[in-house]
């Protein structure tokens, strides 16, 4: 691992911490302005909405320019809507407006996450050499697992009635009259522009692509035909598949995780967040663990896929402190020693097939079309008032049943293939262009 990797991973965990921080704090916003409990699943609706529209376009843009300087600009338009939610209160009067806004900044935040993705993972397969990947992914998403823990529980101190009094009163903040969230959206845009610092001094990896298509419609057409190209690819497309459903039960999950906090176990949004944080602990531990799985055996933990499932069914049986929290890291655990490996095979396959960005692109518009998928069926299910345990039972018994078709589809891809693991490793890239 070379300082390059590491400048990276600092970037990225400081820009997660932010992210999480901000959906926090942008939660509470809509409880202080009354809206409805939907709307908050709603809001990560429109910053996944982002993904999926410019997914054509981030990865040509990641790839045209060196990624550090693109992981710069994009942390910018994550700065500007951090900002847009900060002013919420002076930028509108009216309750419907104000709602409206809070909307609009995140999902301005979601546009700067979707560019920033491709070039924060494309430059790990510039970095790293394909032996590396699965140890590098491991590094990465643990450390972005664990901004989500320092994220998230950050949100929910920043916010906390007693925190916020301390804050407020601090030398630098008294003279601004601010409120509670306005506090935490000022502290948390300053964890934006540390960000940005770390990604001026990522180096330049030197890899240069074909000059990349700036016509719209060519950008879509050709975006179609890699996104055919990995669906088509016997290990693209198991990798693929199962990255897709990780992403949008994780994104469900976050909420409801809180959901479940506050009706079975009567917990506040700052206190539910730390259990999101707790979950998120187990995923660095499974993180960790899956760093040891190399490459060539990535395809030998999607059993554990089908435990992360049946684990979620216990949560409508556990109460006590320890229970939930023993419950939650096991979670955790689970959905990160799968997901690792799956994330850097997918990653070698479409670097190989395709490019760094352009394979990521693919990857992210997947993935955030299954969570614009789930988390609208789980928005509609709240509108209909559903019992928050009977619709954990069924989020747990989908996410156990499409990982038991995954496992069938992959043995029925190497029962036609007996040799299809042989193309894991290769060192090359664009194969398929």
């Amino acid at each position: 691992m070379n300082k390059g990797f590491y400048l990276v991973m600092a970037a990225q965990a400081l820009s997660s911490v932010a992210d999480n921080a901000l959906l926090i704090a942008a939660i509470a916003l809509i409880l202080d302005l009354s809206g409805p409990d939907w709307m908050a699943p709603l809001m990560k609706w429109w910053f996944a909405l982002a993904y999926v529209v410019l997914a054509a376009f981030v990865g040509a843009f990641a790839d045209a320019f060196p990624k550090g300087k693109v992981m710069f600009i994009t942390n910018g338009i994550k700065v500007l809507g951090c900002m847009l939610m900060f002013g919420v209160h002076h930028l509108a009067d009216h309750q419907d407006s104000q709602l409206f806004l809070v909307f609009f900044a995140y999902t301005l935040v979601g546009i700067g996450a979707a560019a920033y993705s491709p070039a924060k993972y494309g430059i790990v397969t510039e970095m790293l050499k394909p032996d590396l990947l699965v140890k590098g992914n491991s590094w990465i998403e643990g450390l972005t697992v664990l901004s989500i823990i320092v994220g998230t529980v950050l949100g929910g101190l920043l916010i906390h009635p007693d925190i916020s009094t301390v804050l407020r009163n601090a030398p630098i903040l008294s003279a601004l009259p601010l409120s509670h969230t306005e506090t935490a959206i000022l502290i948390i845009g300053f964890i934006y522009l540390a960000a940005a610092a770390c990604n001026l001094l990522i180096p330049n990896t030197n890899i240069v692509y074909p000059k990349q298509k700036t016509h719209p419609i060519e950008l879509l057409t050709t975006f179609k035909g890699y996104v055919i190209i990995l669906w088509r690819d016997k290990i693209g497309q198991i990798s693929l598949a199962v990255t897709t459903l990780f992403w949008g039960a994780g994104a469900t999950l976050q909420f409801i995780v809180i959901e479940w906090g506050a009706q079975q176990l009567g917990y506040r949004l700052d206190q539910a967040s730390i259990l999101m944080g707790v979950a998120a602990v187990g995923t660095v531990v499974g993180a960790y663990l899956a760093g040891k799985v190399s490459l060539k055996k990535a395809l030998h933990v999607l059993p554990i896929g089908v435990l992360m499932g049946l684990s979620v069914l216990l949560m409508p049986f556990v109460k006590s402190t320890w229970s939930v929290y023993s419950l939650l890291l096991l979670i955790g655990a689970t959905s990160g020693f799968f997901v690792v490996p799956m994330n850097a095979l997918l990653q070698h396959r479409g670097h190989v097939l395709l490019s760094a960005g352009h394979s990521i692109a693919v990857q992210n518009f997947n993935e955030q079309l299954n969570i614009l998928f789930m988390l609208s069926f789980y928005t509609l299910l709240l509108w209909l008032q559903i019992p928050i345990n009977i619709i954990i039972t069924f989020f747990g018994l989908l996410v156990a049943t499409l990982m038991v078709v995954f496992i069938r589809w992959d043995k029925r891809n190497h029962r036609l293939n007996p040799n299809l693991d042989d193309c894991i490793g290769e060192e090359c890239h664009g194969k398929a262009l």
